[in-house]
């Protein structure tokens, strides 16, 4: 973007560098030294007013008197990391043999109790001897109004855990009922003494609530919630259309000819880009009749370059025409490849089908089946409606699904007049003008490029899309080698269109610009897309 500021690549290395750093931070990081704690219980004796043992948890007693305002807290400390924890990775100092406190404001500890133990081998780290080691315990601060239980410097392998149970009360002259503070825990675990690790000069990880499952640190969620902001961002720059300014707008006036089935694309892709280079001076004027046929588009395409007078090796640069497949005969006019679009067969319910084998299509354009009943369909004549000679969707259809042999010649010049009760065939000069015959004709068939069809079937629920040898019209089916009828789009100039040109400039844009995403949304699959885009087939 010369030199500016390329929003989606930055996205691209953010996507990729955030879960990275995550992963890193995660597992090898804080992953490998993390305890957790989890507080399980914290009840008042009132509280448990439904239990067999409300009457003993109130009147339990200390030195002689009742517990005011007995509460009970069961914790749960564990390993929630990769790696053990040993004696050595609490960083506390080595002359203190706790590992952990807790501080419980407004309350002072009345009793502390080891209540389970994931392994046996823990017990030696609580009592020896039938005493408690110097670093389990507990102390009650009057002047803080603080009680504090320390737990020692345990010795956890992966996924080991214990749990304790603290019994409290409120403190004697509190008169206050409020509900008393949450425990505050301190402690942390790192690499203090192994001086060869390049980590324990910058990492210390304090003691982290795990709370019901055990899953990443702050730090990893945080990576994690970016890197789902990244990716809905670049999520979003897909499926909004880019209708940034095209990266040359050339003012002028440009005029498109050609193909009535690829018409409406090429329509809306030109005045997209009217829009991005307002204020420029570009016109592009689309009126009904613009797009009247592949054929009539190259005449008026070789029209315009005589009148100008472009010399051989010179180019037009205000003229393009647009046609279903290549045209011969013109050795003034260059094309490029643009996109391949589906076509489809249409037919009028009332006729009673949905889906013909190849043998009786041919029969029907060749004439030699002339009422709906004889392919099991309702008794119904055949009104064959062709495109005129000269249409690239006619011509698609005779080389791709008719054997190369051209229909039959119309019975009657204009659609509006074929027989009510008898066969006819006709011709239509345009793709619209085409399915209105076909939806008022009981026995109408014809044909049209695929999205054309559906957005005529909105309005006309008369018209059906016809399979082909049981293969419906998709780009899928055409990209797999199933369905035959499918045509090439392709984009003639007079001579190569001069640079800077506005002719040159659409094409670009059509190409390979914003112009892109509305052929997708008209149902063409990009040249730029598939394995040969000079040939544009499917792969």
């Amino acid at each position: 973007m010369n030199g500016g500021f390329d929003f989606d690549r930055w996205v691209a290395v953010v996507s990729i560098a955030l879960p990275l750093g995550a992963f890193l931070w995660e597992f090898t990081v804080v992953g490998r030294k993390r305890l957790g704690y989890r507080v399980q219980m914290d009840t008042l004796a009132t509280d448990a007013s439904q239990s067999p043992y409300a009457g003993v948890l109130r009147d339990m007693r200390q030195d002689g008197h009742l517990l005011k305002d007995p509460s009970f807290v069961l914790l749960r400390i564990e390993n929630a990391g990769s790696a053990p924890i040993g004696e050595s990775d609490y960083l506390t100092p080595d002359s203190d043999p706790c590992g952990i406190r807790v501080t419980f404001q407004d309350r002072q500890v009345a009793s502390l109790v080891v209540t389970e133990l994931s392994q046996d081998d823990l017990h030696d780290s609580f009592l020896r001897d039938g005493e408690a080691v110097p670093g389990f315990g507990y102390d009650n601060h009057v002047a803080q109004r603080t009680g504090v239980i320390r737990l020692p410097k345990v010795k956890l392998p992966q996924r080991a855990e214990y749990k304790v149970l603290v019994v409290l009360e409120r403190w004697p002259g509190d008169t206050s009922s409020d509900p008393f503070p949450e425990p505050v825990f301190r402690g942390a675990v790192g690499h203090r003494r192994r001086w060869f690790d390049p980590l324990a000069r910058f990492f210390r990880f304090k003691t982290v609530r795990t709370e019901s499952h055990v899953f990443a640190s702050r730090p990893a969620w945080i990576g994690i919630t970016l890197l789902a902001l990244a990716v809905l961002a670049q999520s979003i720059t897909l499926i909004v259309p880019d209708d940034r300014a095209p990266l040359d707008c050339v003012g002028g006036t440009l005029h498109l000819h050609g193909s009535s089935a690829f018409g409406p694309a090429v329509r809306e892709a030109a005045a997209r880009y009217e829009e991005a280079c307002r204020g420029k001076g570009v016109s592009i004027p689309v009126a009904d009749g613009t797009f009247a046929g592949s054929g009539q588009g190259v005449t008026e395409l070789e029209a315009a370059g005589r009148e100008a007078r472009v010399e051989v090796g010179e180019g037009l640069g205000d003229h393009i025409t647009f046609t279903d497949g290549t045209v011969s005969g013109h050795p003034r006019l260059l094309n490029r490849a643009v996109a391949y679009s589906a076509y489809t067969l249409v037919v009028n319910k009332g006729a009673g089908v949905e889906n013909l084998t190849t043998p009786h299509i041919r029969g029907l354009f060749a004439g030699k089946i002339t009422n709906w009943a004889q392919l099991n369909g309702n008794d119904v004549p055949v009104h064959l409606v062709n495109r005129s000679l000269g249409s690239g969707t006619r011509n698609a259809l005779v080389d791709r699904v008719l054997g190369g042999k051209e229909p039959l010649q119309g019975t009657v010049r204009d659609c509006a007049e074929l027989p009510g009760d008898g066969y006819g065939r006709c011709e239509a000069g345009d793709t619209g003008t085409l399915l209105d015959a076909v939806a008022r004709e009981p026995g109408g068939l014809g044909y049209s490029e695929l999205r054309s069809a559906e957005n005529a079937r909105k309005t006309e629920r008369s018209l059906i899309k016809v399979r082909i040898d049981n293969e419906a019209a998709s780009l899928d089916s055409v990209e797999h080698g199933k369905y035959p009828y499918w045509q090439t789009e392709f984009a003639y100039t007079y001579g190569e269109p001069p640079a800077g040109s506005l002719a040159a400039a659409f094409l670009t844009y059509l190409t390979e610009q914003g112009g892109r995403d509305v052929l997708r949304a008209y149902g063409s699959r990009l040249c730029a897309e598939v394995e040969n885009p000079l040939v544009c087939e499917p792969t």
